[in-house]
């Protein structure tokens, strides 16, 4: 089973399972993660995801010995096909994704951690842009959310070099949230993402969709999506029980609705 997926108290965890390969990329395991994202949407129970992986590298970007394959597909199949879609996915999906990076994250595996709502890293863990090691450009969304994370010319150098950037310094430059000491790693993201799903799933969804519209819109269209997603989540089950937990003066129960 390339992608272990379990639910617990709201909170799915996604952990990518070929660790013999620092859980690189092949194709079974990406249409593994696209088809545990699309599982997540539907299904009520899932309010926070936590994308993670097993033993001791996150993810290592992609297994070459398939992409090097000539029986394997071509490298731009292996992007259209098996990037792309997770990309947009974690993006797309209303539910928060959290990234839980547990070792090294090189090439597509440091792009995905990017692409999370929000990531926490080990202390032990690194981030490496390795694509020009052989020749290649970053993908997998890396190009679109680094230099909008920590501005083009740091981005650009760590594309060019391939410099592995430990998991303080990515904090320090808000390349994610938050490093963490390795013996309270799972603990700590265990937490957060256990808070996440106890809250207003459906709000959380509509802050994510208005965030990734402010990408592309100019003031005026944002303030425009803000007024359409803030009428919708006064629509909300959540919203109802919120003002009459205030008012009540006691703790709201949200049911993500």
């Amino acid at each position: 089973m390339e992608i272990i997926v379990s639910i617990t108290n709201g909170v799915c965890e996604l952990r990518m399972n070929r660790p013999e390969v620092f859980n690189s990329f092949n194709k079974s395991m990406a249409l593994a993660l696209q088809k545990a994202l699309d599982d997540c949407v539907d299904n009520d129970e899932v309010r926070a995801i936590v994308i993670t992986g097993e033993g001791k590298a996150f993810c290592a970007g992609q297994d070459l010995a398939e992409a090097t394959d000539p029986n394997g597909p071509e490298l731009q199949s292996i992007v259209r096909e098996h990037y792309n879609p997770i990309i947009k996915k974690i993006r797309e999906i209303e539910k928060p994704v959290i990234g839980a990076v547990n070792g090294v994250a090189a090439g597509a595996g440091a792009n995905i951690a990017l692409a999370c709502d929000v990531t926490f890293a080990k202390e032990s863990a690194s981030f490496i842009q390795a694509f020009s090691k052989i020749g290649l450009i970053p993908d997998s969304g890396g190009t679109f959310f680094l230099p909008r994370i920590v501005g083009m010319q740091k981005a650009l150098a760590l594309m060019f070099t391939g410099d592995k950037v430990g998991a303080k310094e990515a904090e320090s430059m808000n390349m994610i949230y938050k490093s963490v000491e390795d013996e309270q790693f799972e603990e700590t993201v265990n937490a957060f993402a256990a808070k996440l799903a106890k809250m207003p799933t459906k709000g959380l969804g509509l802050t994510k969709k208005a965030v990734n519209a402010s990408w592309s819109n100019d003031l005026n269209a944002q303030l425009d999506v803000e007024e359409k997603l803030q009428t919708e989540a006064g629509s909300t089950h959540d919203f109802n029980e919120g003002v009459a937990s205030f008012l009540e003066k006691r703790k709201p129960e949200f049911t993500g609705k």
